[in-house]
């Protein structure tokens, strides 16, 4: 039995893409909010459907709990989450209406809940979460459960009332992370992701976060929970939990999914010490921003801390683009905090985005460069996404159709007028991976040629994959050409979003 059931929409076998990579991790915003719900003096219990099969394996959940509230709270920490893609909300959806059927009283949280409030309480949701979550949440069941307080003064905290949509106010972020106590660890069935992991990648990765929002001003950047504020926890109490779960779990690595990492001035030193000092130490990935990464020591003392590879957002190899982003960084930086981190021993990650109004196949030709140039171990790439409530949703949604979502999140449909068709992106995304993977077959097998001892099992395998591309990229370029050039005949005004 328990009072409360939470769950959460994203579910791995439903998106594609990311079922192939095979590289899940709990919902730690779902589990920050059981965790927060259960120190309240609350029964909690999970479905977790991250490697659920199907939304119907709820029903047989509730009817093991017998919960009176289901709480849909999405992870306000996974990226995929906050691209709102469409075949979770339907499955938000179908999970709101098994558990209406089943008699409870939903609740729903998340980034797409908070851009679609009419939708999800027109499907059986009866409370919506917007803005940080388990204060409002906290308040809500102690109205539901308890006989506290009056709804219609919950900050945060929409319904529907006489046909309308109520909603009292913005809910205020809290400051104080320290507060908070960790996530329900213990809910989730970390044998299932363990083995998961170690039978796709030979290792075991959990996840967690230090930090909460980011305060920068990319124009694309969807920020529908937290807007502009920026709050971390401290040194001390990452640490504290890094130890917790290498005690309980014993992951081999950790992700560190921040918008920004160490962003507070001094923090990444103090963290990179406190971990020495009482031996937290666990190989990690993180995001930063390159020009943070140049600020004094912060990439030896991620290294210290024991960064082992680090995601930038490069997003562009043309400074118009980025400039037009409002992104904040300059191409210069991109190339020195990368030789920077490959001199540290870090391995690097770009972001990259394709497809934003005003790239020539000019700008597109720089960003290939600049991968050429650089090598970073990985890269992802996406399209321009236009989301609401940013500066370039506004920009270009007079030009989008009744499609304002992706499905999935290898959907990288460009739902504005792009300077391209769609498909040349979806060849784009194949083509730059592609030319990655033959530039650094080339750029190792030079290194070999000159240090054969150095050779590694795992040379021999990028040496492969750099011959196979070599031989199947002529088909994708002839293609991209192809379609280059029929835009081209199309539309002979190149700058087509710079008037």
């Amino acid at each position: 039995m328990a009072e409360i059931l939470f769950t959460h929409s994203y579910f791995l076998r439903f998106d594609p893409k990311e079922l192939r990579a095979m590289t899940p991790y709990p919902p730690l915003g779902t589990l920050y909010a059981a965790s927060a719900a259960r120190a309240r003096g609350y029964t909690v219990a999970l479905f977790d459907s991250m490697l659920a099969h199907e939304e119907q394996e709820l029903a047989q959940t509730i009817r093991q709990h017998h919960p009176r509230i289901v709480v849909i709270y999405d992870d306000d920490f996974n990226y995929l989450t906050k691209m709102c893609l469409t075949r979770m909300r339907h499955a938000a959806f179908l999970m709101a209406d098994i558990a209406h059927a089943a008699g409870c009283t939903v609740i729903v949280h998340g980034s797409d809940p908070v851009d679609h409030i009419e939708e999800y309480l027109a499907h059986h949701a009866d409370y919506v979460l917007c803005g940080e979550g388990e204060e409002t949440l906290l308040e809500v069941l102690d109205h539901l459960l308890r006989g506290v307080g009056e709804r219609s003064t919950i900050s945060g905290l929409a319904y529907f009332h006489d046909g309308a949509v109520h909603l009292a106010g913005p809910r205020t972020a809290r400051r104080d992370l320290d507060q908070l106590a960790f996530p329900a660890w213990d809910l989730v069935d970390m044998r299932l992701y363990r083995t998961t992991w170690k039978r796709r990648h030979g290792y075991f990765s959990l996840n967690m976060v230090t930090t909460r929002g980011c305060p920068f001003r990319c124009n694309w950047c969807a920020k529908p929970l937290y807007g502009q504020v920026y709050n971390s926890r401290s040194p001390e109490s990452v640490v504290t939990e890094m130890l917790y779960v290498k005690e309980q779990y014993s992951p081999d690595r950790l992700w560190f999914c921040d918008d920004v990492f160490g962003l507070a001035p001094g923090w990444i030193q103090a963290f990179a010490e406190e971990v020495q000092r009482r031996g937290g130490s666990i190989p990690f990935k993180c995001q930063a921003r390159v020009d943070l990464l140049l600020k004094g020591d912060t990439i030896d003392q991620l290294r210290k801390a024991g960064c082992a590879s680090l995601w930038v957002g490069a997003e562009s190899g043309s400074q118009k683009i980025l400039d037009a982003m409002e992104k904040g960084t300059t191409v210069e930086q991109i190339y020195e905090a990368t030789r920077r981190m490959k001199h540290a021993g870090i391995r690097v990650g770009f972001f990259l985005q394709f497809g934003y109004p005003g790239e020539t196949g000019g700008d597109i030709e720089k960003t290939l460069a600049m991968v050429r140039d650089l090598l970073p171990d990985e890269i992802g790439i996406s399209v321009s996404y236009p989301l609401p409530g940013t500066p370039f949703f506004e920009r270009v949604k007079a030009e989008m159709g009744e499609k304002r979502n992706w499905e999935v999140s290898e959907d990288l449909e460009v739902m504005f007028h792009g300077t391209f068709e769609p498909e040349f992106y979806r060849l784009l995304h194949a083509f730059t991976h592609k030319k990655l993977r033959i530039w650094q077959g080339r750029e190792l097998l030079g290194r070999l040629r000159s240090h054969p001892w150095i050779i590694r099992p795992a040379h021999a395998r990028l040496l492969a994959a750099s011959t196979y591309h070599a031989s199947t990229i002529r088909r994708l370029e002839s293609d991209l050409t192809r379609l280059a050039a029929t835009r081209d005949r199309e539309d002979p005004a190149e700058e087509r979003h710079n008037g």
